[in-house]
């Protein structure tokens, strides 16, 4: 596995428009903790991952950019024009093309750096990561020179392929599960959630132990 430092970019919405099928799961007040406990634990991970050079939040929610740079990412202002353009700003305008770059889901609190890092070491072309279902995309890597062109949204694992990006899928529970559903939140528990994810449940009765952390 060849060794590269990838600069990885999340896009963050505010938090009180975030995750809109997975309200319910908890007490609405708290539901934009969840999502940023989330956030927090992905960019934790992302952090630590040894072929990691930096990581780029695009977000303009002020408490999101507070807590990402706490933990050492770089933030940069959306764009506007929903989540592709974010996306397509954060990697090849903030990171630049010069760069090995990906775009990575915020709602990853089970990632494990190791699995990130194998995934990362696979990657020769622009290349994708499909989600636990199958059918969306977590995670979109370009390598130098080669411009992101995300498809997110919808069947998006899908559209990389049609666009001529490279499916990669191994072992990655942690990588390949978000959470978009109370369901998806269930099964990021039984894989082992991030401290913050995982405490903010247990404070809530949610859950009554955690797994070790990423």
């Amino acid at each position: 596995m060849v060794v590269r430092s990838w600069t990885v970019v999340i896009p963050v919405k505010r938090l009180g428009l975030a995750k809109t099928r997975l309200r319910g799961a908890v007490p609405p007040d708290r539901h934009p903790d969840l999502a940023l406990a989330m956030v927090r634990d992905t960019a934790a991970a992302v952090l630590s991952a040894t072929t990691v050079a930096g990581l780029i939040v695009v977000t303009d929610d002020p408490a999101v950019g507070g807590a990402v740079r706490e933990l050492g990412a770089r933030v940069v202002p959306d764009p506007g024009g929903g989540l592709n353009a974010a996306m397509r700003f954060g990697a090849d305008q903030a990171a630049g093309l010069g760069t090995y770059r990906a775009v990575l889901a915020g709602d990853l609190p089970a990632l494990r750096p190791e699995q990130l890092d194998e995934a990362l070491g696979r990657v020769s072309a622009r290349s994708f990561v499909p989600d636990a279902a199958g059918i969306g995309t977590v995670l979109l890597a370009a390598p130098p020179g080669r411009p992101l062109d995300p498809r997110f949204g919808g069947p998006s694992a899908a559209a990389h392929a049609a666009s001529g990006a490279v499916r990669l899928v191994r072992e990655w529970p942690g990588l390949r599960q978000d959470v978009d559903t109370a369901a998806d939140l269930d099964a990021v528990l039984t894989l082992g959630a991030g401290p913050r994810t995982c405490g903010l449940l247990r404070d809530l009765g949610l859950t009554t132990e955690c797994a070790p952390a990423a």
